[in-house]
């Protein structure tokens, strides 16, 4: 009973166990996979934990790598000199990169040679050089990558032999040496690469350590920094040879201006000596000349002595012209703008230029447009000067037949001249341009001499090979007058034997009163007041110059005057009474306070009516002078030389209208 039940449990149990393993069996057949897909996972997260680890520890390397470089190439761009940024690299590269030796070789001015130029430990002796054609110098300089190359070619020998040891890894690797062409200041240069030099870098020997990807890339990016480095350097080194060369200029062209200005201030000196100086004896020989010309002479001597007053009124002529050719060079002349009547002035440049034409048979006409204004605004003084140059040309170099002077305001279309592209006129409100033109039947010149007329001391060949004499400065001179006053001057010739026309276009203003319209023209000196004279006139001359004295003396003694001559500026005013009508004050002479003079004269009388006429006698008339005496009451200027007629003419006008005025 006993057996059978334990039979029973036995069977039980098996049955038991029998369903449990199938149950256990049919369970692993869905657990399995998933131990398996978790196994699957947990390798898979291992594998990219380390990797992960390993991209950490690679951006780490970077980024130490990235601050040596930066921190290498802030060093180098910091240095300004070239020397300082090539031993600054390999200081650099060697703490970052733990080097045992770097060394630069830098191409030889032939170009055929590298030679050792700076080591980091100076293991090597600086100097040593290799041919650049070696194999791999030319492997090294044909990419811009890092080459490792064998540490017993040429280049890698940077240690002495000693012992036996095992060389680390050597890289080389190109570095572009940047030339400037084309170097300005204000743009930036074009760089071009011709050579190259070579970094070679070797780790430390007997190591097992190798040349990593990041370290080859740091190598080249350092050679790319201090190839722009470099480029900088040499830009800084030729600006600064630019700039140093530039203020040796400025010194030179300061020096230069300097001297220029000197020379000027010498000229313009002496000028205004020799214009004293030369108009002195010229006063003197005209004034007698005119003196001996009114008495009684033989045919003879009455033509040596007008030969003399030719001579000697031509020569005053020339010391006038090389005098405002001066003034016009320098920019010192400006043209004296006042009111003045244009007709008038016209008719008084034809009677000055009749007799002579008359003399040589010319017909000479003028003929005025029905438009032209008669009061203008401008300088009476150098368009006389400018109207006397040219229609006198046309009288010296005409024989025979006629002179013609057409005179009209200038139409705006009829302005431009494509032969004169620099003249650019501007019309504007009260102010128009006057047209002269001056056409004779003269002897005419060649198409190509033309402008040679307008250059100073210089004639055409066919007029001077007709021996018309001249210095050839009246043109060149008009020239630059027309100038000033805005115009254009120019010269038409069909040939030799066909005539001239000269035309000059000036700018002439409007008056804009009628009030201002009519001031009065003062005429400048005529001859045509016979022999008047001025019997019991008392004349009183302050001259230092004796000669000038006794002239001025003559001069007037001849005209009837009593005159009393002093020779400085206290004996003037001490003889000065109200008996003296005229006081004749030289302001030519420097040293001589004149002005001061005219100033104690005029104070020492209680009224303008009381005191007598002061009268400026001087060898200049510009602007200055001018100015100087109005400001201290001056009633004339008269400009020296001066004849019989001339101060005849102008004590007329003065004791007529008592109005200041300039006879010239």
């Amino acid at each position: 009973m006993h057996s059978k039940t334990v039979a029973i449990v036995m069977t039980t149990s098996k049955i038991l166990t029998a369903v449990v393993s199938c149950a256990t069996a049919l369970m692993l057949v869905h657990i399995i996979p998933d131990l398996l897909n978790a196994k699957t996972r947990e390798l898979f997260l291992k594998n990219k934990a380390a990797e992960l680890d390993r991209e950490m520890g690679l951006i780490r390397t970077q980024e130490k790598t990235g601050r040596h470089v930066r921190m290498s190439t802030h060093e180098i761009k910091s240095a300004l000199d070239r020397h300082t940024i090539l031993k600054t690299t390999l200081i650099e590269l060697g703490r970052t990169l733990a080097l045992e030796e770097c060394a630069l070789w830098m191409p030889t001015r032939t170009g055929l040679e590298l030679q050792l130029s700076y080591t980091l430990r100076h293991q090597n002796p600086v100097g040593f050089t290799v041919p650049i054609q070696l194999p791999v110098i030319n492997q090294v300089f044909s990419t811009n990558r890092a080459v490792k190359i064998s540490p017993n070619c040429p280049v890698a020998r940077l240690r002495p032999l000693a012992g036996k040891y095992m060389p680390g890894e050597v890289v080389a690797v190109r570095v572009p040496l940047l030339y400037l062409s084309n170097f300005r200041i204000k743009n930036w240069p074009e760089l071009s690469t011709k050579r190259y030099a070579l970094m070679v870098l070797m780790l430390p020997s007997d190591s097992a350590r190798q040349w990593h990807v990041h370290e080859l890339e740091l190598v080249e990016v350092v050679a790319d920094q201090v190839a722009v480095a470099l480029s900088h350097a040499a830009i800084l080194e030729e600006s600064m040879r630019a700039r140093d060369l530039l203020m040796e200029q400025n010194v030179a062209l300061d020096l230069a201006r300097r001297e220029a200005e000197t020379a000027i201030c010498a000229r313009n000196d002496f000028l205004a000596v020799m214009n004293h100086e030369m108009r002195t004896p010229m006063h003197a020989i005209i004034a007698l000349s005119s003196l001996l010309q009114e008495t009684e002479l033989t045919p003879e001597q009455r033509l040596m002595v007008e030969t003399i007053l030719k001579s000697s009124n031509l020569l005053a002529t020339l010391i006038n012209d090389v005098l405002d050719l001066s003034r016009l060079e320098d920019g010192s002349l400006q043209l004296d703008i006042r009111t003045f009547n244009l007709h008038a002035l016209f008719r008084e440049a034809l009677n000055l230029i009749k007799p002579i034409a008359t003399v040589k048979k010319l017909f000479i006409s003028l003929n005025l447009a029905p438009d032209l204004p008669e009061y203008v605004v401008g300088d009476d003084k150098r368009l006389m000067q400018i109207i006397l140059n040219v229609v006198g040309n046309a009288v010296k170099f005409s024989k025979e037949g006629s002179i013609s002077i057409t005179c009209f305001v200038a139409k705006s279309e009829s302005l431009r001249d494509s032969r004169a592209p620099e003249f650019f006129p501007v019309p504007c409100d009260n102010q128009f341009y006057l047209r002269v033109q001056v056409k004779d039947s003269g002897s005419g010149m060649n198409t190509e001499d033309i402008p040679k007329v307008f250059t100073k001391f210089t004639q055409s060949q066919s007029l001077t090979a007709k021996n018309s004499g001249g210095s050839g400065l009246g043109l060149a001179i008009c020239k630059r007058f027309v100038n000033l006053m805005e115009g254009h001057i120019s010269i038409e010739s069909e040939g030799l034997g066909k005539g001239c026309t000269a035309i000059f276009i000036v700018k002439l203003g409007i008056p804009e009163s009628l009030h201002e319209s009519r001031l009065p023209f003062v005429p400048k000196v005529t001859s045509n007041h016979g022999q008047a004279s001025f019997p019991g006139l008392k004349v009183l001359i302050m001259d230092d110059n004796g000669v000038s004295r006794m002239v001025n003396r003559g001069l007037l003694v001849h005209l009837g005057c009593d005159v009393t001559v002093v020779s400085s500026a206290d004996e003037c005013l001490r003889i000065l009474s109200h008996e003296h009508k005229v006081v004749f004050v030289d302001v030519s002479k420097p040293g001589i306070d004149s002005y001061e003079v005219a100033v104690r004269i005029c104070e020492k009388f209680a009224t303008h009516r009381e005191r007598p006429l002061i009268v400026a006698l001087t060898g200049n008339t510009d602007r200055v002078i001018k100015e100087n005496c109005s400001r201290v009451g001056m009633d004339g200027v008269i400009l020296k030389p001066v004849s019989v007629d001339k101060m005849r003419s102008f004590l007329l006008e003065l004791l007529e209208h008592r109005a200041p005025f300039e006879a010239q």
